[in-house]
């Protein structure tokens, strides 16, 4: 039910600055009803804000304001609002943060922007080109739709001044129009594909999901290349037909560009896209479209899980396992756990694609909460690519070298194939330590407890904690002695060079998302890769994340080893991960690949579990081993991260909280700490750490409220709670 309040009465609104809390306003003249955007003043400004319900009433009526103006937006629905108020309780998040997540799109109550679009007229031109002939036969087959100047020039083929030069002879029409514009509608029944057993089954199974209108959530696991994608775009046509809303995550930019391209072949147009390299125009664009219901599918980041939309019935999260579902800043959220709950509020399907999925998410299909679906085979003629250890300590190998002979030999019988070899080393840059020969020392940020990694690629020295860089310094800033500073280990960029001295006839490619100014140009790189404009492509995990290279045969990993070092928690789900999804970007076509991981410990379990491709097994006793510990996912764990400039301010604060745990002692939950972060120091922050272990019934959320509600912060001391934290940093 939605409130309205008439002129004059009491309204609390959600505004979008850090007061946590309602604010009360007298409705506007017309009134406003719960819901609406509206623009209200604070102090000397005027801010964003929602209409959340009645006001309070608790303030100095006289000193009351009045609401400055709804704004001509689509107004927040009720589920939107549940939604948020759920999640921020779950996350520990203040309202207000949340609003801010739910907003991120500027001018949402400015009158629609305009731009110039072009149409086919009546007039003809004086001389005819075939030039001018190719624009108005596009025209023409448009049927009377508009294109910008850009979209038409492409289209014919011609350069924009030949569609200019036609405006004036009424050839063309040059008409001014909305900028928020619908999108174009899908079509379910376009471009469907011949699936296999496998797939049609899976297809099937997905769409009778849709179809009963109930939430479910589905696990569908599938070997790379199994044609995953092809199956859940079954789901989103069934959705589409039920005249339902489908959000696709995706957990990189980079992959959005083949992506559109796979859904624009099966739906006829393409879906609007929500991620950091949309513009602040289209961002808008899709933000209203979405609450209006004109965009009928979205592909996006994390972030397009908080769009308003108007019908939602299709969730999909892409690669579930992936870590940067996690948000490690401002809000900390997953993805992948706020998509079941937006679901579960909605009456929704939600669908977790991944070939190596998350131990949590195994762990509830195995317990029945999720369903589960299959694919055991990869698509068409493409076979599970042959992986094989390389014992790095019987390689005769070069102290300042790092591809072993054995895989040296390897790529160079897949160049002379004619086909694509990788390499991957998952350190962005050079060299992750510059070191001083004279005084030993490590060049190290100023403001963080990191050491700088070079990119020689930007002759920069770069703190991959907070961004600081610096040119490579001829002498030590530690001891001043010159020309005694080394470059120690490897990054990718090291990598190319080896690979340039191995390899001197091969084009060879780095993909690293430092190395790219835009996402445009990681996009561009891409597809000029698996269009076979690399021999050699070296990379970071940027690769393992579902591209598709129809040419590559080969992937050697340099450091196998790199993710079993340290004691986290989640170090051998995430190697065996990474290393199966590296390997299964080789032999996705007809060519059988290869996969060749290096390693100084081949008899490790991990290393023995990705070579023996026993997953069953590997899950098994991952859960076996989480189970005996109480650790997630059979147990909850929470990180508290106290930071300040003061060291000592901050240990004390740490301390005051491990002594006074009554309120989490009386749910069954246990303090570790405080001890110093791994990386202690960033940006000038000291940072310390305390970790909260309960059973996995126990009501944490109230328990840390009460808990970290003691204390007051004064001056810069910061504390963030991170609920079901994935790295320990």
């Amino acid at each position: 039910m939605t409130d309205f309040f008439e002129e004059g009465a009491l309204c609390g609104v959600l505004t979008t600055q850090p007061l946590d809390r309602l604010l009360d306003y007298r409705a506007p003249e017309g009134g406003c009803a719960t819901g609406a955007f509206v623009e209200v003043p604070l102090g000397p400004r005027k801010v964003l804000g929602v209409v959340w319900g009645p006001g309070r009433g608790d303030y100095d009526s006289s000193k009351i304001r009045p609401v400055g103006r709804v704004l001509d937006a689509p107004p927040m629905r009720a589920e939107m609002r549940a939604f948020l108020e759920r999640a921020g309780a779950y996350t520990l998040t203040p309202l207000t943060a949340m609003l801010r997540l739910a907003t991120r799109a500027p001018g949402l109550g400015d009158p629609p922007s305009m731009r110039k679009v072009y149409r086919l007229g009546t007039g003809v031109p004086p001389r005819m080109t075939d030039a001018r002939r190719r624009v108005l036969e596009e025209a023409g087959a448009l049927g009377g739709l508009a294109l910008t100047l850009g979209e038409l020039a492409e289209a014919a083929g011609v350069t924009p001044s030949v569609v200019k030069g036609l405006v004036t002879s009424g050839a063309i029409l040059e008409e001014q129009s909305p900028r928020d514009t619908a999108f174009p509608r899908l079509d379910p029944s376009h471009g469907g594909k011949t699936l296999t057993e496998d797939q049609a089954a899976g297809a099937e199974t997905l769409r009778a999901g849709q179809r009963a209108g109930a939430y479910q959530t589905v696990l569908l696991k599938g070997v790379t290349g199994s044609g995953k994608t092809e199956v859940y775009l079954e789901a989103v046509a069934e959705a589409l037909r039920q005249g339902r809303q489908a959000l696709v995550l995706l957990p990189e930019i980079a992959l959005t560009a083949e992506f559109l391209t796979r859904v624009e072949a099966r739906f006829g147009a393409r879906p609007a896209e929500w991620h950091s390299g949309v513009t602040l125009t289209e961002r808008r664009r899709v933000w209203k479209m979405v609450a209006e219901g004109q965009a009928q599918m979205v592909i996006g980041a994390r972030s397009a899980l908080f769009l308003p939309f108007r019908s939602l019935g299709l969730i999909v999260v892409d690669e579930e396992h992936d870590t940067s579902y996690k948000q490690e800043d401002g809000v900390l959220y997953n993805a992948r756990d706020m998509a079941v709950l937006r679901a579960s509020m909605l009456d929704a399907q939600v669908v977790l694609a991944s070939a190596t999925p998350s131990l949590e998410s195994w762990a509830n299909a195995e317990a029945g909460k999720y369903d589960k679906l299959v694919l055991s085979s990869r698509f068409g003629a493409a076979v599970m690519p042959q992986m094989r250890a390389i014992d790095m300590r019987g390689e005769d190998l070069p102290g300042a070298r790092w591809i072993s002979p054995t895989l040296a030999q390897a790529v160079t019988q897949r160049l002379e194939a004619g086909e694509q070899a990788m390499l991957f080393l998952n350190r962005r840059g050079y060299a992750p330590v510059t070191l001083c020969r004279a005084c030993g020392q490590q060049v190290g940020c100023d403001h963080c407890d990191a050491r700088m990694v070079e990119h020689r690629f930007l002759k920069r020295l770069i703190c991959h904690q907070c961004g600081e860089s610096k040119p490579v310094p001829t002498k030590c800033p530690s001891c001043g002695v010159e020309d005694k500073l080394a470059a120690v280990g490897p990054g990718v960029e090291r990598m190319a060079e080896e690979a340039a001295a191995l390899f001197p006839e091969a084009r060879i490619a780095v993909l690293s998302s430092d190395l790219f100014g835009t996402a445009r140009e990681l996009k561009a790189q891409i597809e000029a890769i698996a269009q076979g404009a690399a021999d050699i492509i070296i990379g970071t995990q940027l690769v393992a994340k579902g591209h598709n290279f129809p040419a590559l045969t080969l992937v050697g990993v340099i450091d196998a080893d790199l993710g079993l070092q340290g004691s986290d928690l989640r170090a051998a789900e995430r190697t065996f991960q990474l290393m199966r999804q590296v390997a299964g970007r080789a032999g996705r076509a007809e060519r059988p690949g290869e996969a060749l991981l290096q390693s100084f410990q081949p008899e490790h379990p991990v290393i023995r579990a990705i070579l023996g491709g026993d997953e069953e097994a590997f899950w098994a006793a991952e859960l076996d081993e989480r189970r005996a510990a109480g650790m997630p996912p059979f147990g909850r764990l929470a990180g508290v991260i106290l930071s300040s400039t003061d060291v000592q301010q901050v240990f004390d604060l740490g301390n005051h909280l491990a002594r006074q745990d009554g309120a989490l002692r009386a749910v069954g939950a246990q303090v570790y700490g405080p001890a110093p972060a791994p990386i202690a120091r960033v940006r000038g922050r000291h940072r310390v750490r305390l970790l909260v272990k309960a059973p996995k019934g126990a009501p944490l959320q109230p328990a840390l409220s009460d808990w970290a509600g003691q204390v007051r912060l004064k001056g810069d001391l910061r504390m963030a709670i991170d609920i079901d934290p994935q790295s320990f940093f």
